[in-house]
Formats: C-alpha cells, structure tokens, sequence
C-alpha cells in the first residue's frame, strides 16, 4: 500500500548506510504516510522529534506522535514513551510509567522492551527488585538474539542474583 511505501521511503532517507541521512526529506515522506494514519510512520516522526533530527528537539512533540501511533498498538512507540519517562525527557521521571509502557511492548515481543523490563526488575527501579523476573525478561528478549539480555543474563550468573553463582555459565552466555 502506499502509506507502507512512503514510511519506507521516510526510513531511507533516515537510516540510510547508502544515502547521507536527510531528516527534513524524512519527514517530508512520514508526513504523507501519516495522512493515511501510518503507526511506524507515526512513531518515526516521533524520533525524529525526541532526537532532534531535522527539526528542534522536541520531547513533547515526540510525546504527541508516540501516542498517534499507540493508538495502534505501536510496540516500537510503547517502548520509546517508556524511554521518555525511564530518562525524564520531557516528562517527570517515573519508572512505574516507564515499567508500564516497556511491559506493553514487551508483551508484544519488542525485545528491547523485554530487556528494559528485565532491567528494572534487576535493578528495583519502580517495582520490587526481583532477579528471578528479570532473568525471565532478559531470557524472553535472548530468543530474539538480543546481545545486552545475553550480557545481562552473564551478570546474574557471574554474581549469584537470582540463581546460583555459576562462571561457566556466565561466559556460555559471554560467548553466545
């Protein structure tokens, strides 16, 4: 359809490794995508802003297209609304809104969110420090080949949190 072709359009010219990047060209052909109510061209748009790529940095702005596209079940916009509120940008910080927005992406698979929520729970941020959580988190997110869960995983072996001490398995996990 058309929407999916002008938002692929928007991510060459954002990404591109074959093009010098043009974030205004990028939004230029996101824009149109959204026309038609496009969520990744949505969220794209959104990271535009959050980043402050073609346009001023912008969280709020970014805020406004992030919810466009959650509107749509958007998990990669989930999980940029749950960075906002993880670091504070443009909103006050708060890791129970960032677990809230991480948790609905990483029930939909987002294994970046499913590391961010392994993480929180690693570390107590806005619920009860729980490592056995958060190797579940950090296990989900390793089926879809994520390096930081396989690192994270490392950790929790290498110090003992959650499950018992064990170096072996903590550089299987190094090694993968």
């Amino acid at each position: 359809n058309h929407a999916n072709a002008q938002n692929n359009v928007g991510v060459l010219y954002h990404y591109s490794q074959w093009l010098r990047p043009d974030y205004k060209e990028a939004m230029k052909w996101y824009l149109k995508a959204t026309e038609q109510n496009h969520a990744s061209a949505q969220n794209n748009i959104g990271v535009l802003y959050s980043k402050g790529c073609g346009v001023e940095q912008d969280y709020k702005e970014a805020m406004k297209w992030y919810l466009k596209a959650v509107e749509q079940n958007n998990s990669s916009a989930q999980y940029n609304i749950g960075v906002l509120y993880e670091k504070g940008y443009g909103v006050e910080q708060d890791y129970k809104e960032a677990m809230r927005w991480f948790l609905q992406a990483a029930e939909q698979n987002h294994a970046t969110a499913q590391v961010n929520v392994g993480f929180l729970y690693d570390y107590g941020r806005g619920v009860k420090q729980d490592y056995k959580e958060a190797m579940k988190w950090y296990l989900k997110a390793t089926e879809q080949n994520h390096a930081n869960a396989q690192f994270n995983i490392a950790a929790l072996y290498g110090n003992g949190y959650g499950v018992k001490r064990d170096h072996k398995e903590a550089m299987k996990w190094l090694l993968k």
